[in-house]
């Protein structure tokens, strides 16, 4: 019996040994049959509670598939931040366009109950720019924040002379507030980002009377808007330096020349030397609208 128990108790790997007048476990337990140390149970034991983690993790996941890498995650966030601000400016022009129409509104209350001169003074003030009225030598101005003298109401039965419009935003839509001004003699368009050829070609309405026009550096200006100008028959100096639009300023010029011969053209800020390229279409253009 004594034999049996020894054998029994050896083979449930139980060991005893006296150490010091103690009794003590060696650091060895069983693991599927193999006697594995305490330090290589532990970490076993480690993998086993990691393995249990990611098992656990991926029912709370949408996708087994592991992340992008950084640099993809990267473009994925500058890709949206690039809609984002694209949203913004789209926004941003928006607004801009509805705050140009409301400025260029068409001024019928005023011109039903003060006439057409004082509509298109009260216009032009508005847009801070200046006006001067037949036989006065005073210009009515606004300033930088807006403000002008209110005398020019005591001008209802004169028409205009001179308009000055530099660097406003003047467009299509506003130059109907000009109609009926057949008195004037000078227009000055110095610089504003809303000229386009389609204004120029609504500039007949004063091709008996203006003799004097400035739209230099208008960026929106192009060939076929200075065709339109062959309506002006009584047109003695024109400005068109430093307009963008253009190509082969030089044949243009030369063009124009031809289109008003009774005309002083202004053009500087041009590089004159002829491009074939482009200056045989400019040419066609402008002589197919003659």
């Amino acid at each position: 019996m004594e034999r049996h128990s020894a054998a029994h108790t050896m083979n449930n790997n139980t060991v005893l040994s006296k150490c010091g007048g103690a009794m003590f476990v060696p650091n060895e337990v069983p693991l599927n049959g193999i006697i594995m140390s305490a330090p290589f149970m532990a970490l076993h034991r480690c993998f086993q509670r990691s393995a249990l983690l990611i098992v656990a993790r991926r029912p709370m996941s949408s996708s087994s598939v592991s992340p992008p890498p950084l640099h993809r995650r990267i473009l994925l966030f500058l890709t949206q931040q690039f809609y984002d601000v694209e949203m913004l400016l789209s926004w941003s022009s928006q607004l801009r366009r509805k705050k140009i129409q409301k400025k260029n509104v068409y001024y019928g209350y005023s011109r039903r109950h003060y006439g057409q001169n004082i509509a298109a003074a009260y216009y032009i003030l508005s847009m801070k720019g200046g006006c001067r009225f037949v036989g006065q030598s005073e210009w009515f101005r606004a300033d930088q924040r807006g403000k002008f003298n209110w005398d020019f109401l005591d001008h209802k039965d004169t028409p205009l002379e001179e308009i000055n419009m530099n660097h406003t935003v003047i467009n299509y839509g506003g130059l109907e507030n000009l109609e009926g001004q057949q008195s004037l003699r000078t227009l000055s368009l110095r610089g504003c980002p809303e000229v386009d050829d389609w204004f120029l070609a609504r500039l007949h309405m004063f091709q008996d009377s203006l003799e004097e026009l400035d739209i230099s550096y208008c960026p929106c200006i192009t060939t076929g808007g200075l065709a339109a100008l062959r309506n002006l028959k009584g047109l003695r100096r024109l400005d068109v330096s430093s307009l963008p639009g253009i190509s082969s300023p030089g044949l243009i010029i030369i063009l124009l020349e031809e289109m008003l011969p009774q005309c002083k053209i202004t053009a500087t800020g041009y590089d004159f030397s002829l491009r074939q390229g482009g200056g045989e279409g400019s040419e066609e253009q402008l002589q197919g609208q003659r």
